[in-house]
């Protein structure tokens, strides 16, 4: 067999093979480690096969002999590379945004390959000395980038000298001699397009557990923040009730058990992601709230609220509006109004305190609306108080 056609039969199929191999390195094609390794390892080992050739025309022209121990150098050879790739087999996910040290079981390999490459050339001749290019491809998938960068530069001086020094190799095509360093590159992309993604992925993970962080800390503000001002003026009441209405100051303090029971179940509900808020819900306890606080409210019925798909959110902006007339207004009348796309909350007390604008459950409830592709305005009416708006898109 001529060097010219098994090098036209080598650009046919084999070098595509093992492009492809390695093109496809850590792509879908398993989800298992140890089969990723079996398929690049099969996939080399198909590229040996324009080894057959010479080693068939060894048994005819040589004898059974040189024949015999050119195709158990072949088998060996084919052994090292498949064994490479089980017993260092592929980074687990995540492993290749930092390099493994080489194994030093490694070097074995690649020695024992140097010497099944001089041997299949002393057996052959010069068509065997492409086989070579298994010891680059052993090195680039299982060391790290420089290292493996130095033995591809290597074995391709080794393919573009070779032809100049040894006259049977005049007619092989330079381009062998850059398919270590295009397969060192094509490596070296795909890593660093997985160490991208890792590193996305986990700062994506990270984004996901501070705005979950924030949620809680928003959630458990807004909670213990109603609950507890409206603990705190049932208090200040049942303490003047105690000696005019025993009855009732029994009843306020009821409420208080009650709402802080409720408050207790919220935090933990909300610790555990399952807190829901309605927007009904909150105006019973906005009636209820405003009436302790002895603070006129003009607030819908349930018959009045519009059909809206923001229940949830409008409920939020009710508590932390209602929070805030109860602790900071000195209000004696509050009015709520809904529609489906917006929620207004007005006072008619002392106004914008000074912070009041930046407090944490503002800022809170902001972020939330802002979540939701709606607006928060803090206004103060010519009248007199503070007027809380949240309007969201139609």
């Amino acid at each position: 067999m001529g060097v010219t056609s098994w090098f036209a039969s080598l650009r046919a199929g084999g070098v595509v093979g093992l492009i492809d191999s390695v093109v496809t390195d850590g792509g879908p094609t398993s989800n298992s480690r140890r089969r990723r390794g079996w398929f690049g390892a099969l996939m080399a080992v198909a590229w040996m096969s324009f080894m057959i050739g010479p080693v068939v025309q060894s048994w005819s022209d040589d004898g059974p002999l040189r024949g015999a121990f050119a195709t158990a150098v072949l088998l060996g050879y084919a052994l090292l590379v498949v064994g490479s790739f089980v017993v260092f087999g592929r980074r687990g996910r995540g492993e290749s945004v930092v390099e493994r040290p080489t194994d030093p079981r490694l070097w074995l390999f690649l020695a024992a390959m140097v010497g099944c490459t001089v041997a299949l050339v002393g057996l052959l001749g010069p068509v065997a000395l492409p086989a070579a290019s298994f010891v680059a491809v052993t090195a680039i998938f299982h060391m790290p980038g420089r290292e493996s960068g130095y033995v591809a530069v290597a074995v391709a001086l080794l393919l573009l000298l070779a032809p100049l020094a040894i006259p049977g190799l005049s007619a092989m095509p330079f381009w062998l001699g850059l398919i270590p360093l295009g397969i060192w590159v094509a490596r070296q992309l795909g890593l660093r397009g997985e160490r991208l993604a890792e590193l996305a992925r986990r700062q994506r993970a990270e984004l996901d557990i501070v705005e979950e962080r924030n949620r809680v800390a928003r959630d458990v503000h807004d909670i213990l923040g109603h609950s507890l001002t409206v603990i705190t003026v049932k208090t200040e009441l049942a303490q003047r009730l105690i000696d005019v209405d025993l009855g009732r100051a029994r009843t306020e303090l009821a409420d208080i058990e009650r709402l802080a029971r409720e408050a207790l179940a919220g935090v933990r509900d909300t610790v555990g992601g399952l807190r829901e808020v309605s927007l009904r819900g909150e105006l019973a306890n906005a009636r209820t709230a405003l009436a302790a606080a002895d603070i006129a409210a003009d607030l819908p019925e349930d018959a009045q609220l519009p059909d809206t798909p923001h229940s949830q959110l409008f409920g939020w902006v009710l508590r932390e509006a209602i929070t805030n007339v109860i602790r900071h207004s000195a209000a004696r009348h509050c009015t709520v109004r809904v529609t489906a796309t917006s929620i207004e909350v007005a006072d008619d007390g002392r106004g914008l305190g000074t912070g009041q604008e930046s407090s944490s459950g503002l800022t809170g409830l902001r972020e939330r609306v802002r979540a939701a592709g709606g607006t928060l305005t803090l206004s103060a009416p010519k009248d007199g108080g503070v007027r809380v708006r949240a309007t969201v898109p139609a």
